[in-house]
């Protein structure tokens, strides 16, 4: 323990002692450190900062995110994990509110602590153990991204997270839906019902709306996100559906990602496989689904019609896992 007053000669035995700056006061006190001059220190022009009741930064400049999301952790007080958007952010995840910069914590039902600022505790009964990224503490991305979706208010952007954690973090729809029953059904409605639909197939918001339109128009359903492959076994495609009954492909192709220089390319070859191999295929920007779904319904039903009027493509469809890269 440093001797009272010592502190100030060694100011980096402070530093060794906190979480990359960030202590809270009664550690400073444990340290020798007055109370009166840790509040004193932490005054305007003085060379601290006071980020959470009892929890300081030893820098008279702005914490870093990291340095905030340890202090949350102090303020918590004992065991706790970070949950909610900060936790999808820190698994690599990017469709989260970019004005939400508070950070959620879970706590043990049996203890209790208040919200403060940034800080938002939730008490739970399922405490899960922790996956440390960068040292901080997190729950395991399941948990994360259905505490983030409680929090969200549109089909839209729990949509938008929910298949971004499924393609990227490689989440599988039923271990998201597992998770959900074993929750609360608190704030729970619109994501059970986008996982409803991702569990169907879709990955994508613009998915999402393409089956809501293929119900339209009461053709048999078709199967998402197959691997379309040539008599060969070469690969040709991967359409958003596919009625494999008739030979028909759909592709919801979006301006944003297919008509860039590279995403163009790869659009007119991907074309080109689907010529070659005798394949038709309807395309559908994201947009009209939403603007003009009778109208693309009508489109679709006519395609099929057209191509149950002439022999299938030799063409067959393999589960995304089974399939080519």
């Amino acid at each position: 323990m440093t001797k009272k007053g010592e502190w100030a000669d060694n100011p980096e035995a402070l530093t060794s002692q906190s979480r990359g700056g960030v202590i809270t006061i009664e550690r400073l006190v444990e340290l020798g450190v007055p109370r009166k001059t840790c509040y004193d220190r932490c005054a305007p022009g003085q060379p601290w900062r006071l980020v959470l009741p009892g929890v300081l930064v030893l820098q008279s400049g702005p914490p870093t995110r990291w340095q905030l999301v340890q202090a949350a952790l102090l303020y918590a007080r004992g065991h706790a994990i970070v949950t909610g958007a900060e936790a999808c952010r820190r698994h690599g995840l990017r469709n989260l509110p970019p004005d939400d910069r508070s950070v959620r914590l879970l706590i043990p039902h049996a203890r209790t602590r208040a919200d403060s600022d940034f800080v938002v505790i939730e008490r739970t009964k399922r405490f899960p153990d922790p996956l440390w990224r960068d040292d901080i503490p997190l729950a395991p991305v399941v948990r994360a991204v259905l505490d983030t979706c409680r929090c969200l208010g549109t089909h839209d952007s729990i949509a938008a997270l929910v298949s971004e954690a499924v393609q990227r973090a490689k989440v599988r729809p039923d271990a998201l839906l597992e998770e959900l029953g074993r929750g609360s059904n608190r704030g729970t409605a619109l994501t059970r019902k986008v996982l409803l639909k991702v569990a169907e197939g879709a990955r994508s918001v613009a998915e999402m709306d393409a089956m809501s339109v293929w119900r339209r128009t009461k053709l048999a359903e078709p199967l998402w996100n197959f691997d379309l492959l040539d008599r060969d076994g070469n690969y040709i495609a991967r359409p958003d559906g596919w009625f494999d009954e008739v030979g028909l492909a759909w592709e919801i192709d979006s301006f944003d990602y297919h008509f860039d220089r590279e995403g163009y390319a790869r659009t007119l070859a991907r074309n080109a496989r689907y010529a070659a191999a005798g394949v038709p295929f309807v395309q559908t920007t994201p947009s009209r689904l939403r603007s003009e779904p009778v109208l693309v319904a009508a489109e679709l039903v006519a395609a099929h019609l057209a191509a149950s009027l002439r022999p299938r493509p030799p063409v067959q469809a393999l589960r995304r896992s089974e399939g080519a890269p």
